[in-house]
């Protein structure tokens, strides 16, 4: 016979199996419905961190599905060591990477020089934008750039919309996204900062933000 307790484990679990089987089938209902494929203008923006390591997620699963990307780095110098730079330079058929940046802009403390990397970056993403190679292009730390004015906004405004092929996938990095660029994107993730290390005197470590 069976007691009490068996019972209500018993009915819990049927209940659960049944609104299971709800939340099934009313997904799949959604799905059916969702037929557009399109390439997507992404912006990882916010005070959190993991705006570009999110974007190397969608990187490497390309790579995965050998398909070609191109990474643009707007701030990065190509002194630096980084370990996205490391890994990626190991798929020289399926990846450019160009790290065109001089750095930290309080390093550079030359804003004519910052300019000009801004907009040497800026019409290399433009070629990989528009070519019929890449699928997927990260211009990581544009936000930066644009937030400084180093690049007229309109003009980057202007061509990732009217220009951006309709088939390629674009992810914007960094933080202060400009309104005018959310504004038409297809997705925008804010990164949300409720701790950092930093704030505790942790410095920058390998493998964690480089």
């Amino acid at each position: 016979m069976t007691d009490a307790p068996e019972r209500d484990a018993q009915d819990r679990d049927a209940r659960h199996t049944a609104k299971m089987k709800n939340i099934q089938a009313a997904r799949e209902k959604i799905m059916a419905e969702k037929t557009i494929e399109k390439g997507l203008l992404i912006v990882h923006t916010g005070n959190g961190k993991g705006k570009s390591s999110a974007a190397l997620g969608m990187v490497f699963r390309h790579i995965a599905y050998e398909m070609p990307v191109a990474v643009v780095q707007f701030t990065k110098s190509p002194d630096w060591v980084t370990g996205e730079a490391i890994m990626l330079e190991r798929f020289p058929d399926l990846v450019s990477i160009n790290i065109m940046g001089e750095g930290f802009t309080w390093d550079t403390q030359d804003r004519q020089r910052d300019i000009a990397s801004a907009r040497a970056a800026w019409e290399q993403a433009k070629e990989f934008i528009l070519d019929d190679r890449h699928k997927l292009v990260m211009l990581d730390e544009l936000n930066i750039v644009l937030r400084y004015d180093y690049l007229p906004l309109d003009e980057v405004v202007a061509f990732l919309r009217d220009e951006k092929p309709a088939d390629k996938h674009v992810v914007v990095t960094g933080r202060n996204a400009k309104p005018e660029l959310i504004e038409i994107a297809d997705l925008v993730t804010e990164m949300t900062m409720i701790k950092h290390p930093f704030k505790q005197g942790v410095k920058a470590q390998k493998g964690i933000e480089y």
